[in-house]
């Protein structure tokens, strides 16, 4: 087991009790609760029938935290929800790309597992093939906006620095963050 592993599991637990912390997007969606942790058996499955290995940060996650709800955005999805997708050719130079369905066997290109819900056409992928391999990237399946890739080595790195500042009361706006310094000064409704 990864040794970071147990103290995401610390700070997960402390979060919602943390006066001070940052608000998710989504949070009222998940309320900081993990959905039961697949066996080993059924990630094989996933991977024998998607032709992928999971990257290592995912995978322990899956095994030893949790395998859906609490994350970023509307949280993570259960691994039966979660789709492969390939990257859009480019159009024109310097422009936004988007994501497709990537068809069993027929994909060309790196694939990307859509693993957390973000809302409309918004995706949050973890990258299981090519050089971005473990890193997580949000961006739009339309290509209004992004890809932008994550500074986070991998997974388990990506999850912490959101706890990070959460924890921190930071506003973060790649990864929805509100502080409650700048929610107290939002006019009320």
């Amino acid at each position: 087991m990864d040794p970071r592993i147990p103290r995401l599991r610390r700070k997960l637990a402390a979060i919602p009790f943390d006066p001070l912390r940052s608000h998710s997007f989504g949070e009222q969606h998940h309320k900081f609760r993990l959905g039961p942790k697949p066996a080993q058996a059924r990630l094989a499955a996933f991977e024998a029938e998607h032709g992928i290995v999971l990257p290592d940060g995912y995978r322990q996650f899956l095994m030893y935290i949790g395998g859906s709800g609490a994350a970023p955005f509307y949280g993570l999805l259960p691994l039966e929800r979660c789709s492969l997708l390939v990257m859009n050719p480019p159009e024109e130079p310097g422009a936004p790309r988007g994501f497709e369905s990537a068809e069993a066997g027929a994909h060309e290109g790196d694939l990307f597992l859509h693993i957390i819900e973000m809302g409309c056409t918004d995706v949050c992928l973890l990258a299981v093939t090519g050089p971005l391999t473990g890193r997580v990237l949000t961006g739009n399946s339309d290509g209004h906006w992004g890809p932008d890739v994550s500074s986070a080595t991998d997974f388990l790195d990506w999850y912490e620095r959101w706890l990070n500042h959460m924890s921190a009361g930071r506003d973060d706006r790649a990864l929805e963050l509100t502080s409650p310094r700048l929610r107290a000064h939002r006019p009320g409704p």
